[in-house]
């Protein structure tokens, strides 16, 4: 376990090296739950990972973790604090310890009194924004993480098919997201990757629209459903657009023309392509199509310990995808007031191309209900 531990510390300690600052620290979150395996929960009571360039790593761990961080197997130096003492002195016994100058922090993580806590222990630190160094080693997935993933989205599947034989004609949204939260948690679900959207008529026309309480679904709806199921850390996203007892002329050609950039993201997707090469690809499908200004969101974003994370799959992001990077593809065309479609598979890149991890059907469906 140590070992184990100390070789993931020792990435973090390359990435400080190469930014030129003593030190990273990580909080609780993806980055934190990757170094050491063990999640820990992200609340009032600062906890705080320091992996120095060079040296033993240290932790300010409150008092009330100290046995659970037993289990993580870490030899550095612990500095723990009490509420009803709060935990300035911790900080400064921590920084008096690592005897460092500039410390590089996840921007997007960190919140600001813990940032201004190190300040207060140590005003003349010099504090970095490194979100995207320090995330990086999560973008290109191992054997165990595409496991996890596998096992997230073939719960989420399953969970999908129930949820769709179920669906009848004067339900509400909120009636069938109950159900399909049930369906997930009896497939094996640990979590919900996020609250689902379940969207019908006019709100599937808004990309990230709320289950309604007050909107029975009738006959010709759009019925879109973007959810996904958690299992051992990893967060699976998928969406599918369904039509209710029948499709219009028009929301076949919408369909139609949706399920054709999906499929341009798979053709021209491989490792060494850019974010912006697959963007430019997929959006340019809808943009060729009768119902360009339907267009409203990317094509989509990185997928593993969290839903959202690097790669951004946009133009104007030229970052080079490697081989093991998993991200979303998922176009979508919305008529506002009218309804929308989206279809959303998640992607592993492959050295020779790629593998949709996703394998749920995606011809256009009408559920007799």
């Amino acid at each position: 376990m140590t070992y184990f531990l100390n070789d993931r510390l020792a990435e973090y300690a390359a990435i400080a090296k190469d930014l030129g600052v003593d030190a990273v620290a990580l909080v609780p979150g993806p980055n934190f739950t990757r170094a050491i395996i063990h999640p820990f929960m992200s609340h009032e009571r600062p906890f705080v990972l320091v992996i120095p360039a060079k040296g033993t790593p240290a932790a300010l761990v409150p008092n009330l973790e100290l046995r659970s961080w037993e289990l993580v197997g870490f030899d550095g130096a612990v500095f723990d604090w009490r509420d009803q003492d709060g935990y300035d002195a911790a900080f400064a016994g921590l920084m008096a310890h690592l005897k460092i100058g500039s410390l590089a922090v996840e921007g997007q993580v960190m919140r600001v009194f813990v940032h201004h806590a190190m300040l207060r222990a140590q005003p003349d630190l010099r504090i970095v924004d490194a979100e995207r160094e320090l995330s990086a080693p999560r973008m290109i997935k191992s054997d165990d993480d595409i496991s996890a993933l596998k096992a997230a989205i073939g719960i989420s599947e399953r969970a999908l098919v129930h949820t769709l034989e179920s669906v009848r004609l004067g339900q509400t949204e909120k009636d069938i997201e109950q159900a399909l939260i049930q369906n997930l948690f009896a497939e094996g679900a640990e979590d919900q990757s996020f609250a689902p959207i379940v969207a019908a008529g006019d709100g599937s026309a808004r990309p990230h629209a709320k289950a309604r309480a007050d909107y029975a679904v009738k006959a010709g709806d759009a019925l879109l459903l973007d959810f996904g199921a958690r299992k051992h850390g990893f967060a699976a996203d998928i969406t599918r657009t369904v039509f209710l007892d029948h499709a219009s002329d028009e929301g076949q050609a919408v369909y139609n023309t949706v399920l054709r950039a999906n499929l341009k993201g798979f053709d021209v997707t491989r490792a060494g392509v850019t974010a912006h090469q697959i963007d430019d690809a997929v959006i340019g499908v809808l943009e060729a199509s009768p119902y360009a200004d339907r267009i409203r969101t990317k094509t989509g974003h990185g997928l593993g310990r969290e839903v959202h994370e690097a790669p951004y799959i946009m133009r104007g992001n030229h970052q080079v995808l490697p081989a093991g990077t998993v991200y979303t593809n998922e176009p979508g065309l919305y008529d506002i007031d009218n309804f929308g479609v989206r279809i959303e598979d998640d992607v592993l890149i492959t050295e020779g191309g790629c593998t949709s991890l996703t394998e749920f059907p995606k011809e256009l469906t009408v559920l007799k209900c």
